[in-house]
Order: structure tokens, then C-alpha cells, then sequence
């Protein structure tokens, strides 16, 4: 690891001072802190945000639930609010990677990073999410950008994201044994703007599919989603599974989300 310098600023103008600076945020670390052992990132500031109070806690406002950047993925899990009115989304935080993993690991990060088979951009995506950061407000369409890649501008932080509650929603998550990272994951939401599916760990980064969602909309059951077929074509192939067998993931995975969400 090379060396670098260590700033834990305690409250959010002090960090955007730092970062404006050229620092690099720190969250909850789990790719950062990896990617640094690696030697395939050399900050030379790392900004952490763990000592901000402000960006991290979880309140209903409205038919929103709004969840700090910096709340962990176990407090999702765990949090009362969260398991009444979007149990999909807590189910979500809970089965992501490990205990270490979900007590280290936080919603802004996961976020910001956009890994391709990361868990938590497919809720946003699927939930038609508002990711709010310290310049401005930013919609969970107009957010993911591809491989590790975003809206944010350099130096911006997001602060907070807002869940709209749905009628009913689920993920379902085909697991990499090794990761535990999603090698197929399909989150759906039925919503008062109709059915929204979000996948992801099947292409270069979280997507939306059309024809599952027009599916829904006709008929919200996992027999609707034997019609859709799913090109192969854009998704990914790797030494875990084709492209091919991501696809009919894709369909199996939607169909037992619909199924739990159906109850």
C-alpha cells in the first residue's frame, strides 16, 4: 500500500473542503481500502466520512424512506421502518456479503461504486430511487452510467437516497459462492407508475428491462415472465457463467422475485 494521508473530518463542510482539495472519500472501505492493497488506486488524502453524524440515519418522510449515505448495510437490515415498508430492501441489505462485510459496508458507497454486481443499485433503480447529494438532487435513471460509472461529478457526495415505498416489491439474488456478490440479481417493485425491474450482476452495470416490466404491468405473476425472452447478447460471459445461462438467470430470478413479492 503506498502511503497516504489520513483525514476524518467531523461534519460535511470540512469534508468538502478536503475533497474540493483533491482528497479521496472514504466510506465504509470494503473496495477502496482493497483497491489501495492492490496498489490499483494511490489517494493521497483519504477523506474519511465516518465520524459525519449527519449523513447516516434512517426517517420516513411522506411515502418516502430516506436513508443516510452512511448508514450501514446490518442497520438497514435491521432497521423497523425499513422491515414494514420496504422488506425488500432490508432483505437486500441482509444478504449482502458477510457479517464483517454489512457492519463495515454502507448505502452511499455502494452506490457511488456501481459495481457491476453490486446489490443495492438495482433497489434504487427498481424503487425509482432520489439520490440526493450535497449539490443537488439526481434520479435513480438518470444516476448509473455503466461500469463504474455515475452522474457525480468529481468531489461530489451523496448525503442521502429516498425510497418511494411501493405496493410490494423483492430481490432475488443468484450468488457468486466466492463474493457473495450477485452473479444474477432482479429486484422488482410493483408501483403506482407501474412494474419497474432492476437487474444486475448480468451486465456491464444495473439496467432496467423493458419487456419484463410491460410484462408485469399485464400481469404481475412469475408465469408473465415465461413470455419475455431475454437476449444473451449484451450480457456478460465469464469463467462463472455464460452469457446464455445469465440470461435464463435472469428469467428465473424475476420469476421467484415476483413469487416473494406476491407473498
Amino acid at each position: 500500500m503506498y502511503a497516504f494521508n489520513y483525514e476524518r473530518p467531523a461534519n460535511l463542510a470540512a469534508a468538502q473542503a478536503l475533497l474540493a482539495a483533491g482528497g479521496n472519500a472514504l466510506a465504509g472501505g470494503q473496495t477502496m481500502i482493497a483497491a489501495m492493497k492492490q496498489r490499483l488506486q494511490q489517494p493521497v488524502t483519504v477523506v474519511d466520512l465516518g465520524a459525519i453524524s449527519t449523513l447516516a440515519g434512517i426517517r420516513k418522510e411522506g411515502n418516502n424512506l430516506v436513508i443516510g449515505a452512511m448508514t450501514r448495510h446490518q442497520d438497514v437490515a435491521d432497521n423497523a421502518e425499513v422491515r414494514q415498508h420496504i422488506p425488500a430492501l432490508a432483505a437486500l441489505a441482509d444478504g449482502i456479503g458477510d457479517k464483517q462485510i454489512r457492519t463495515m459496508g454502507t448505502l452511499g458507497g455502494s452506490v457511488a461504486n456501481n459495481d457491476p454486481a453490486a446489490c443495492y443499485p438495482s433497489a434504487v433503480l427498481a424503487l425509482g430511487a432520489t439520490v440526493h447529494t450535497d449539490k443537488r438532487t439526481i434520479a435513480a435513471d438518470d444516476f448509473f452510467q455503466g461500469l463504474y460509472t455515475t452522474a457525480l461529478d468529481t468531489g461530489e457526495l451523496i448525503t442521502a437516497i429516498s425510497f418511494p415505498i411501493p405496493q410490494k416489491a423483492a430481490y432475488a439474488k443468484f450468488r457468486q459462492p466466492a463474493s457473495r456478490f450477485a452473479l444474477v440479481g432482479v429486484f422488482v417493485a410493483q408501483t403506482a407508475g407501474g412494474a419497474r425491474v432492476a437487474i444486475t450482476g448480468a451486465g456491464n452495470g444495473v439496467f432496467r428491462h423493458v419487456g419484463l416490466e410491460a410484462a408485469l404491468n399485464g400481469s404481475f405473476t412469475p408465469e408473465a415472465v415465461t413470455k419475455v425472452a431475454i437476449d444473451a447478447g449484451d450480457l456478460n460471459a465469464d469463467l462463472h457463467a455464460s452469457a446464455a445461462y445469465r440470461a435464463h438467470l435472469i428469467t428465473v430470478q424475476t420469476q421467484r422475485a415476483v413469487k416473494q413479492a406476491n407473498g
